[in-house]
């Protein structure tokens, strides 16, 4: 590394170019037009840093021979060994980064898969992405695509924008500079019919007239474009050097490089200011590029190859024999030789910036009255550079060998911080996609703020972003919480609490903004001395850690209970601010609950509940529960489960909860059960409980009967309660929870239908259908009767699959199939008499014609219907059926009885006729005299015929 300084003036002259000479073959001379200085510099060789008492072994190398070189060669080599070997113990010790990676996502991965970028520029929190397709992007820092276009058909190789991000100038191979606004039609468009590399927007572009830009490419020619009446005009700031790889404008002045050098023109003065060559030996200029970065209005960073130089300017002090020279002086203020190549450059703030006098120079505008030589203030910063290590050696390029000309794989690129004194803070290796496939020229270092902000000499709000072709890195600086996050991810716990707890000492929390506190770090270094199994000093930070907070003391303790290290916490437990008493006590009925369950019950019942949450010891004992207490509905053989039931019959009992004990009284059968339900009125309360009561005091009635009493199966106590109680235990809860016992269900619904009113089980009539024909068949034809709200294909289903004769007569009767009906009595039953009967019921013609049609056969239902036969059929309809021979007994008792009820028939109508006529004539007779007689007119007809008129 190389550090000089120099002052140049004017244009780049023989006699300068020769001096630029002098100054890299011997950096403590400073050359000026002007005048000269010497100034004692420092020469630091290809390592990473070295010391300056290399230079004098650099000079004394350099008048060594061949034979000597090969030597040197070798210890060279020995010596980057042993470099290497401490680079990797450095290494090993895993520093802390100095800024923080965050792959910019949004739009930006979709876009490089289809055309790789090529360059970029930042403005106002904005990105303009061009690609070598000809396209521009342009995006927010979220990667978010705001506008794309298309102003070129090669690649674009340089991109500029105003500070208010408004106009982008794009640069591209193919000849084109175009000028564009993002938010209106404006727009300039020049071809220069040469390659382009490179433009500049004045500063200000949107709010001035002239419209200046600057431009260069192949052609070597620097042109000023400036808008006037008829257009742009065109000046030739510099020509025939080469082309032209780069110009930054800022502020007056305009810096360019070419293949000597760099070279500084005023704007305002239209002079050039001065000339700073390439250095010695560096490979072409189009391999690796160079890099201007205006750090401010008077300071230019120059970064080509692996060289950076400092560039300071200043205005020139007025003197009677300067009159006619430049107005401002160039000091180079530092050179660096480094290891790398480096891809781009941007001022980065160090940690502790200092301020010394310099004769700064102030640009705020183009008067000419503003330039001051009178010393201020500014802060130094560091160097963030992308730096680039070369696969292949570029000094033996006409080599024959085949191997050698291969292009070789690249080195991941790293992001470096390096002091203005030689000193590298950082070095940070890129997580780059197919970075073994880009060269130095590929990458492109940005800063988000601008280079308005880089002198601030502070991190806040500052941020970069890194190019390649496939990705858009944003990187910022580490502040101190990154470097508690950084401990904590190291789990170097202790230093990140101490740390944090002096951050947030010095500034108040704002809520949300980090998740890393001193508690939270910590409650986990509390969490992994656990792990560790340090649980001694894990309890002696509780009291730091945990503090007024009586929720993260309880956490804590139920942690070592459950690591059975509850006796090392107990000593560090406070008693008051905060108080914890009650939790002091949970815990150690937890640890009863763990340990010792017998003394578990007995502490629950001789403890006043008072000290120590009785909701909390209920949730513990309850979890333990249904961990090991069997969840059916007989008790669990465990001893254990037995005894947390009884404690949670107790606990609820002292909690003023005889609802919740009611279970575990009725698992653990106790026979008060039924007195607690009545006495504390919790019908509710039982609801949920239907079958575990059912099935309770069925088991209290079997031992009753083992004891010798008689009892009635049909009187339950558990279903009077149920059934005497339906507005406190609804009727559909009841049925739900008694489905998987059918007799339990049986006996409520018909003691509902009995003792109740039977329209309140109307909705589970189907159900009863079922329940009667299972578990009372002799009472189902009464209940189908009763009922109209089963349905009566299922009703005739379930009877059928049970061969129910006469319910399934009934039910088809009740659908309607009347003859499928009596072919049921005919053939099942049998029975003349219900065949009749039936028949009389349905009142229908045809089924009495099935009647008689199955009967001629049959003399036992042609007896039965003659005995039976009323008005419904005609005796002769039947006595005309019978066939000729057919042997009937009691045919003759039969016709008697039938001859006798026709007489009576007779004579029964005969009376009636003759009633019937004797009051017809009557009316008659009745009639003809009313008819016949007349009748007396009042005074009232009289008036009414004359208020009407005669008739």
């Amino acid at each position: 590394m190389d550090s000089s300084e120099s002052v140049t003036n004017g244009d780049a002259t023989s006699q300068e170019k020769h001096d630029a000479s002098r100054l890299t073959d011997h950096p403590g001379t400073v050359y000026d037009s002007v005048g000269t200085e010497d100034v004692q510099g420092r020469r630091h060789g290809h390592a990473r840093f070295h010391d300056p008492s290399d230079d004098e072994e650099g000079e004394e190398e350099e008048d060594i021979d061949d034979e000597e070189d090969d030597d040197d060669e070798e210890d060279e080599d020995e010596e980057a060994d042993e470099d290497d070997e401490d680079d990797d113990d450095d290494g090993s010790d895993d520093d802390e980064p100095a800024l923080k990676y965050e792959r910019i996502a949004g739009a930006v991965p979709d876009l490089p898969k289809k055309d790789s970028a090529s360059a970029l520029v930042v403005a106002n929190k904005l990105m303009a992405l061009g690609t070598h397709g000809g396209i521009v992007h342009i995006l927010d820092l979220t990667g978010k695509r705001i506008k794309s276009y298309k102003p070129h058909m090669a690649s674009v190789i340089d991109i500029s924008m105003d500070a208010t991000a408004d106009f982008v100038a794009t640069a591209s191979l193919d000849g084109q500079v175009v000028v564009r606004s993002i938010s209106t039609t404006e727009s300039y468009s020049f071809d220069l019919k040469r390659p382009m590399r490179t433009v500049a927007l004045e500063p200000n572009f949107a709010k001035r007239t002239t419209r200046a830009f600057v431009c260069g490419g192949l052609a070597g020619n620097l042109i000023l474009y400036e808008k006037g009446w008829l257009g742009h005009k065109e000046t030739v700031l510099h020509s025939s050097e080469g082309p032209i790889w780069q110009v930054r404008w800022r502020g007056r002045l305009i810096a360019w490089a070419n293949d000597l050098g760099v070279k500084i023109y005023d704007y305002v003065s239209q002079t050039r200011i001065t000339f700073i060559d390439r250095p010695a030996d560096s490979p072409r200029a189009d391999l690796f590029k160079c890099t201007l970065e205006w750090q401010d209005d008077s300071t230019l960073l120059i970064s080509w190859a692996d060289h950076i130089k400092v560039a300071r300017i200043r205005a020139r002090p007025k003197t009677s024999s300067n009159a006619a020279a430049p107005p401002f002086l160039v000091e180079i203020t530092a050179v660096f030789q480094l290891d790398c190549m480096i891809a781009g450059i941007i001022p980065h703030p160090t940690p502790a910036p200092a301020a010394v006098p310099s004769q700064a120079l102030i640009l705020a505008s183009d008067s000419a009255s503003n330039i001051s030589s009178t010393p201020s203030t500014f802060s130094l910063t560091s160097f963030l550079i992308i730096a680039y290590s070369p696969p292949d050696t570029f000094f033996d390029e006409r080599t024959d060998d085949r191997a050698r000309q291969a292009r070789k794989a690249a080195e991941r690129p790293e992001l470096r911080i390096i002091s203005r004194a030689g000193e590298e803070f950082a070095a940070d290796a890129l997580s780059i996609t197919d970075f073994h496939l880009w060269g130095c020229n590929d990458y492109i270092l940005c800063d988000v703020l601008g280079s308005d902000t880089a002198a601030a000499g502070s991190d806040e709000g500052r941020c970069y972003v890194v190019m390649s072709p496939r990705d858009l890195v944003l990187v910022k600086p580490r502040d101190r919480m990154d470097h508690v996050a950084w401990l904590v991810e190291r789990k170097r716990y202790e230093e990140a609490l101490n740390d944090v707890e002096l951050i947030e000492a010095e500034t108040p929390a704002v809520p949300g903004e980090s998740i890393l506190s001193a508690a939270e770090i910590g409650q986990r270094y509390i969490e992994h001395l656990v792990s560790e199994g340090d649980f001694a000093k894990a309890a002696r930070l509780t009291p730091k850690v945990c503090g007024q907070e009586p929720k993260r003391w309880e956490d804590w303790i139920f942690v070592f209970a459950e690591k059975q290290q509850l006796h090392a916490i107990i000593p560090f437990v406070p008693t008051e601010s905060p108080q914890l008493d009650r939790v002091v006590y949970e815990m150690m009925l937890a640890h009863f609950l763990t340990h010792d369950r017998q003394t578990l019950l007995q502490t629950v019942k001789e403890w006043p509940r008072e000290i120590y949450n009785i909701d909390a010891v209920i949730v513990a004992v309850r979890s333990e529960l249904d961990k090991s207490a069997s969840t059916s509905s007989t008790i669990s053989s465990s001893p254990s489960s037995k005894l947390l039931m009884e404690c949670l019959a107790e606990l609820y009992t002292a909690n003023r909860q005889p609802g919740k004990a009611l279970p575990y009284f009725l698992r653990l059968r106790r026979p008060n059960v039924f007195d607690l339900i009545r006495e504390h009125n919790l019908f509710t309360d039982v609801q949920d409980q239907v079958l575990l009561l059912v099935q309770f005091d069925d088991e209290l009635m079997k031992q009753r009967r083992l004891d010798g009493q008689v009892l009635d199966d049909r009187r339950s106590d558990a279903i009077t309660l149920l059934v005497n109680n339906i507005h406190s235990i609804p009727i559909g809860r009841v049925v739900q929870q008694l489905e998987s016992s059918p007799y339990y269900l049986f006996l409520y619904l018909d003691a509902l239908v009995m003792e109740k009113d039977p329209n309140l089980v109307s909705d589970f009539a189907d159900l009863q259908v079922k329940l009667y024909a299972e578990y009372a068949t002799p009472r189902l034809i009464d209940f189908l009767r009763a009922s109209n709200y089963y349905n009566l294909e299922m009703a005739y289903n379930v009877c059928q699959e049970r061969d129910l004769v006469p319910e399934m007569v009934f039910l088809l009767g009740k659908m309607g199939n009347n003859k499928k009906a009596l072919m049921l009595i005919i053939e099942r039953l049998g029975d003349v008499h219900r065949a009749i009967e039936f028949a009389k019921e349905q009142g229908d013609d045809d089924l009495w014609e099935d009647l008689l049609k199955y009967s001629e056969t049959r003399p036992t239902f042609i007896r039965g219907l003659l005995e039976n036969v009323g008005v419904e059929i005609s005796p002769i309809r039947l006595i005309r059926r019978i066939k000729n021979g057919l042997e009937i007994p009691g045919l003759k008792e039969a016709l008697i009885k039938i001859l006798q009820d026709f007489h009576l028939q007779i004579s029964l109508l005969e009376g009636c006729q003759t009633i019937m006529n004797g009051d017809s004539s009557d009316l008659s007779l009745q009639l003809q005299k009313n008819q016949t007689s007349g009748f007396f007119l009042g005074s009232e007809f009289q008036l009414i015929i004359q208020l009407r008129g005669p008739l």
